[in-house]
């Protein structure tokens, strides 16, 4: 046998090796052997190419493959990740993208592919309180995109507690800062996924002529209590919540009224400018501080605002 032989014989078996140990060790016995599919197959075959080429392959969350900034456009082509724009009229109307996730890296990947387009920017809020698994992966994900990036600062997120808004205002100082010139942003949750197509969105935002999307209501009796009461995060090791007291708020800054609605709008960039700097912003939001979920009438109350 020629030393050329001998060499491919060794790497060949020394990848077989190689991906059974991982493989039982994820997946776990005779169980996971019967899991095997054609993506197992192709995540061997990547595997063991980058051993020949004398790369090591990375550990992403449960599976084995190529991650490194080199093969950045082979994960793209493999992806199939759109990379132009489809058409002018979106190549004109870029979007920015606000994503708060905590775990299930899988289904960020799927969401983070279906909102994709390279005109628009992606804000990505990783929980603080995420595991080091999680933010490294999502980290890695994101080095493959000139315009996706990690937020600068991240929260502990509480749901119904400050923490939630705190990360969406947090992307949106992020994203005013960038120098692409979206149009509108809009805040997504892990789980959410679009119904529309980009142009779709784009062409429904258009309609709106630069104003907000941001529907809600007064007060229902239900949810008088959310403002009228202080409300304290606590952060758990297990579980975090909101606490509810028996003291009483203040009535809020500049004789605001205080709507209720949705927690995930579609802001202006003039409007976001607006939100980060106006001193009607800043005192709502120190006053929103101790209340219950204040990012359903955080958006909706400065939207309510005259000349908003």
């Amino acid at each position: 046998m020629s030393s050329s032989m001998r060499y491919l014989f060794i790497v060949s078996v020394s990848c077989v090796i190689i991906f059974i140990v991982f493989y039982v060790f994820i997946f776990g016995g005779e169980q996971g052997f019967q899991r095997l599919n054609n993506s197992d197959t192709l995540m061997l075959t990547q595997v063991c190419a980058s051993f020949i080429k004398g790369k090591t392959p990375f550990l992403w969350r449960d599976k084995l493959m190529i991650y490194q900034k080199s093969s950045c456009r082979e994960y793209l082509t493999q992806s199939r990740y759109i990379t132009a724009p489809l058409s002018e009229e979106e190549a004109g109307f870029p979007l920015a993208y606000i994503m708060v996730i905590h775990h299930n890296f899988d289904t960020f990947v799927r969401l983070f592919r279906a909102i994709y387009m390279p005109q628009n920017v992606y804000c990505v809020h990783v929980d603080e309180k995420a595991t080091a698994e999680f933010k490294d992966a999502v980290e890695q994900l994101l080095s493959c995109f000139p315009n996706a990036f990690l937020a600068s600062k991240m929260e502990p997120v509480v749901y119904g507690g400050i923490s939630r808004l705190q990360a969406d205002l947090n992307c949106i100082k992020d994203l005013v800062a960038s120098e692409v010139p979206w149009k509108y942003a809009i805040n997504t949750c892990g789980q959410d996924f679009p119904l529309k197509t980009n142009k779709e969105i784009v062409q429904y935002l258009k309609g709106f002529k630069g104003k907000n999307i941001t529907p809600g209501v007064l007060p229902p009796a239900h949810a008088i209590g959310r403002t009228k009461y202080v409300h304290r995060e606590h952060l758990g090791k297990e579980l975090s919540y909101v606490i509810r007291t028996a003291a009483l708020k203040p009535p809020p800054p500049h004789n605001l009224t205080i709507y209720f609605g949705s927690a995930y709008v579609a802001l202006s960039r003039e409007f976001s400018n607006f939100v980060l700097r106006d001193p009607r912003a800043v005192d709502l939001l120190q006053w929103s501080k101790d209340t219950f979920s204040p990012d359903e009438h955080f958006w909706v109350t400065l939207n309510r605002i005259p000349g908003m």
